[in-house]
This record gives C-alpha cells, sequence and structure tokens, in this order.
C-alpha cells in the first residue's frame, strides 16, 4: 500500500518529533508494503488516552513452514525516542501460544522494546527481532473447528486492547464459566538470591501458568539471571520493565536494600524509598493483585506495602512466620511424634527472636486439672520444638519453598491456614496500624479470614510488646515522597541502577518531551516514585524504571 506522506504529515500533527518519524514509517513501508496505517484513539491503563498512529499487517517467520504472523504496532507521539507498542492479531482461526515473549493478550515483550534507544533502534530492526523470536517460538497455533466459539471470544477481547481499549475491569473468558480470567501470572520483583530462589520454587511448584522475574538492576543480565536466560525455563519471562507484570496475580517483593547505613532505622528508610519507587509502579500495572511481601523488615515492608499501594489489607501480606510454623509443625509430627498438637500448633507474631508459639482455639480437657496437665505437656512440646528449630536460619532457597507454598495457596484457592504477616489492630486488644503473624486463611483474593486463637495472657502481652515496638518504628520512617531525598547508597541497592550517562531518549525527554514532569524547580528531586509516576501517562513503553532512574541519574549529576 502506498503511503501518502501529506495525509501522514497532517494527521501527525500532534507527534513531537514528525519528520523523523515520518522518514522512519517511509523505510517500514518500502521494505513492508503490505502495512496498513490509521489514527485511533489508545487508552492507558491509568485512563489518559491520545490519537496514535498504527499500522498492521504480516511479517514472514520460518518454522518449518512458512507463516505470515499477524502483527499490530502503536507508534507513540515520542517516537522514535520512545519504543512503539506491540500486538500479535491473529485472526478467528489462530490461537495465542503464551511464552517468554507473548502474553495471554498478544502483547509483545522484546529485549529490543526494553532496550530501545535512538537512533540505534528501528521499527525495522524492532520486525527483524520480531521474526527471529519468532522463529524460535511460534507465537500462534491453529485452532480446531471445535475451539472457534471460545477464540472468537477470545478475539474480540484481544480486539479491544488492540483497538486502544485497555480498561483493567475488562476480562477474557477464554477459560468459561466461573474460571473468568484463569491465567494465572505472578511477578517477582527482584532479581537477588531470593528473587532467584521465588522463581525457581514457584515454578517447580507449577503453580502459575507464567513467572516474570523483574529484574532492575543495572546493564545486562548477571549471575543467576543469566543462567536464568541461557537454560530459559519454561514460562519464565525476565524483564525490567514493569509494564511486564501487567495483570499479575501475585505480586513477589523480595528487594532489599545493600547498602552501609550507619543505623538500623536507616536501612528501614532506604527500604522505604525503594519501594517508593516500585509499589506504585505494581500496583498500576496489577490493580486487582495480592502483594506478597518477603523483603526485611518484613512486619513493617508488608505495612508500607500497604499504605503506598491503598490496597485492601486482605490482599497484603507478608510472609511472616509461615516457614518458622512449618518447621514447627513437621517437628512436633516427625521428630517429637506429637500429631495430635502439631495440627493446632502457630508460630506468630514478629519474625525474629520475638515469634511466640501458639495455638489455635480448642477444648483440650473438661476437667480443670487435667487441663493444666496437658497444658505443661503440650508447653513442654513447644519448647523442645523450639529449641530444636533455634539454629535453624532462613536461607534464600528456604524462604523460596515458603514464598511458593503460599503462592500455590492464593492462585489455587485452596482455602489454607497460613502464619502470615496481616494487620493485627483489632486482634488481642491491638489498637495500632501494625502487621503481625497470625493464622490466616488464603485464597484467591488474599486473606478470607483470621483463625481465632486460644487466649494465652502471655502470647497476648508478647504481641502486644511486639506492636508497640513496631509502630514506634513505623512511627519514625518517612513514607511520603520529600522534596529533596539524600538516597546515599543509590549504587549499592540490589535492584536500582546506579547513575550512568543518559541515552539521546531520556536527554531529549527531558528537554522537550517532559517539561511538564520535571521543571526546573525540582532539579534536586531524586525520588523514584514521583519520576515514575509521571512517566505513567506519557507511555506503558517508558514505564520502566531503568527510565525513571536515568532521570534522576542526570540530575545527580548537575547537582
Amino acid at each position: 500500500m502506498e503511503l501518502s506522506e501529506e495525509a501522514l504529515r497532517q494527521q501527525l500533527g500532534k507527534y513531537k518529533f514528525r519528520d523523523l518519524t515520518i522518514e522512519e514509517l517511509k523505510n517500514v513501508n518500502k521494505t513492508y508494503p503490505n502495512f496498513t496505517f490509521s489514527m485511533n484513539t489508545y487508552t492507558f491503563k491509568d485512563g489518559s488516552q491520545k490519537d496514535l498512529l498504527n499500522f498492521s499487517g504480516t511479517i514472514p517467520v520460518k518454522y518449518g513452514n512458512s507463516y505470515n504472523i499477524p502483527i499490530h504496532l502503536w507508534i507513540l507521539d515520542s517516537h522514535p525516542f520512545a519504543p512503539p507498542i506491540c500486538f500479535l492479531k491473529p485472526t478467528v482461526n489462530m490461537g495465542i501460544s503464551v511464552g517468554k515473549h507473548v502474553d495471554a493478550r498478544g502483547r509483545i515483550y522484546l529485549p529490543y522494546l526494553q532496550n530501545w534507544s535512538h537512533p540505534k533502534s528501528t521499527v525495522i530492526g524492532l520486525i527483524k527481532e520480531m521474526i527471529a523470536k519468532f522463529e524460535e517460538e511460534l507465537p500462534l497455533y491453529s485452532l480446531s473447528s471445535s475451539d472457534a466459539a471460545r477464540q472468537s471470544e477470545l478475539l474480540s477481547y484481544i480486539a479491544k486492547i488492540t483497538e486502544g481499549e485497555t480498561d483493567m475491569k475488562s476480562k477474557s473468558k477464554i477459560c468459561g464459566g466461573k474460571n473468568e480470567g484463569c491465567f494465572k501470572k505472578i511477578t517477582v520483583v527482584g532479581a537477588g538470591d531470593l528473587g532467584i530462589a521465588c522463581v525457581l520454587a514457584v515454578a517447580a511448584k507449577g503453580a502459575a501458568d507464567k513467572v516474570v522475574l523483574l529484574d532492575l538492576s543495572e546493564g545486562a543480565a548477571k549471575g543467576g539471571t543469566m543462567d536464568l536466560e541461557i537454560f530459559a525455563l519454561p514460562n519464565v519471562e525476565i524483564s525490567k520493565d514493569f509494564s511486564a507484570s501487567a495483570d499479575s496475580k501475585v505480586v513477589i517483593l523480595t528487594v532489599n536494600f545493600l547498602g552501609n547505613a550507619q543505623t538500623y532505622l536507616d536501612v528501614i528508610q532506604s527500604n522505604v524509598d525503594l519501594f517508593r519507587g516500585i509499589i506504585p509502579a505494581v500496583s498500576h500495572y496489577s490493580q486487582n493483585t495480592v502483594l506478597l511481601v518477603a523483603s526485611h523488615p518484613v512486619e513493617v515492608m508488608t505495612y508500607v506495602s500497604w499504605k503506598l499501594s491503598a490496597f485492601p489489607k486482605s490482599r497484603v501480606i507478608g510472609v511472616g512466620a509461615n516457614l518458622d510454623t512449618e518447621r514447627f509443625q513437621y517437628t512436633l509430627t516427625n521428630l517429637l511424634k506429637a500429631q495430635v498438637l502439631a495440627k493446632d500448633a502457630w508460630i506468630i507474631g514478629e519474625q525474629g527472636e520475638d515469634k511466640v508459639p501458639s495455638w489455635t482455639n480448642c477444648n483440650l480437657v473438661a476437667n480443670q486439672t487435667e487441663a493444666m496437665a496437658a497444658r505443661n505437656s503440650r508447653e513442654k512440646a513447644a519448647n523442645r520444638a523450639m529449641e530444636v528449630l533455634k539454629g535453624k536460619g532462613q536461607r534464600s532457597w528456604s524462604v523460596g519453598l515458603s514464598v511458593a507454598d503460599l503462592t500455590d495457596s492464593i492462585l489455587k484457592d485452596k482455602r489454607k491456614v497460613h502464619s502470615v504477616s496481616t494487620l493485627a489492630k483489632g486482634c488481642c486488644n491491638i489498637n495500632s496500624e501494625v502487621f503481625l503473624s497470625l493464622p490466616c486463611i488464603l485464597g484467591t483474593n488474599g486473606v478470607i479470614e483470621m483463625v481465632k486463637l486460644e487466649e494465652d495472657p502471655l502470647v497476648q502481652e508478647k504481641l502486644q510488646s511486639s506492636a508497640g515496638s513496631i509502630h514506634d518504628l513505623q512511627q519514625q520512617l518517612k513514607l511520603a515522597q520529600p522534596k529533596r531525598a539524600a538516597y546515599p547508597a543509590l549504587r549499592t541497592l540490589q535492584c536500582v541502577a546506579p547513575t550512568r550517562t543518559l541515552p539521546p531518549a531520556v536527554s531529549v525527554l527531558r528537554q522537550g518531551l517532559v517539561q511538564n514532569m520535571v521543571t526546573s524547580s525540582s532539579a534536586g528531586h531524586r525520588g523514584c516514585s514521583s519520576a515514575a509516576r509521571s512517566f505513567m501517562p506519557v507511555t506503558d513503553a517508558l514505564m520502566s524504571v531503568d527510565s525513571c532512574l536515568l532521570l534522576r541519574g542526570e540530575k545527580k549529576l548537575k547537582a
């Protein structure tokens, strides 16, 4: 199809770099003359809308035979300094093969998009990588006639997305019946030892259809992340872009501050600063997710996640004492042969030295004397079990197994009881907003119900003491974004990129494209959260933490 440059110039009147965009599109048209171009309204997930140029057509892919794969690309108004938004556009007799580079909605994720940098990156280069990746793993398959009805519903949903409708409330019905939207995707934030352990444990458990590891570190893949890429686990995707976490059922937070802060409070505050740049982003892309916090200290960071996300308390939980409880019950059952006690035994309260064994509400015996003897016997067994477990640490792989256990209960709606960090206000006469480990029934939407514990004055006293100390600590933290945040150890954060030379894309954005977002009055503002939130309305493609940190990095150089 011949491209009309004059018509295109009129349509792209609001594009910041119209001439550059037109020149590139002319090259695309020469190479792929079958593409058709049009202007349509694209609705982003934050509700903002823009009239964007989009084009669709087929690309040739050799996978044994030759196939024409239909694709649909949206060109953002900041092109060529921002990558296109890419989708598959399957016909009625095609099904989407969810894999490393394609999600269930047909959204395409490629390293080329994540590393987009003008003038090195071009649409033709993108399409070439798309062809290369699709030749490794074909993104579409042919449907049998019996699947036609179900596929038509899927295509109806995909059509809404590719036409710009990205309303979080719209649901795919590809699974039929009450299992609507049943694709089970989780995201692990942080690619350190704990993050990778969680990915491996969840993958081994087979709980999720897709696992995204959000690696926010600088540069190329390193260590365990590189190994994951090399051996390419099925259904595991590694990304540096928050948008890859979209529509996750569970988001697991494993990031921790690794700097040399002078005090314990400084360490926690650095974690809070880190979460200010992460929680709003993952909450934006997965508005109905369950946040599962494994970062330390878990009680405080779960509270921080709850406050920053504005999610209901049921959908923000910490890993808490789940691992300790499982070990405690195992020791009672297998080492002390106290199976009857084990099923009602729990470790609750605060992680660490202040955790305490407790029991679910049950009547031991009717006779008071026998009841006292039974309690004494139970206490001795509990003390022996705690002594056995005293030297057991919490390695990354063991916490990963515990996280996989919790994730499995949530995704499969098992209604299983776990000791997890949950909002304890109203329990045991606790009046402050603190999170403590308590036995809870977990399901698809997080905490369904808290299980009643046996009343024990000593246990209640310990819980109240822990709640008081945690609350005092929380009162000293700064949750709101400061005007001039220090972030003294940016270079040593496990998941945050250090300052580096800015690519042309970010330089241009700062000079002209984002004048309303980054103004001279905020030249000293180094907070990641504010920058990330400012980026959201511009484009999903620029929502990567790398971009917002680069903006902050430039300011560091000039500060």
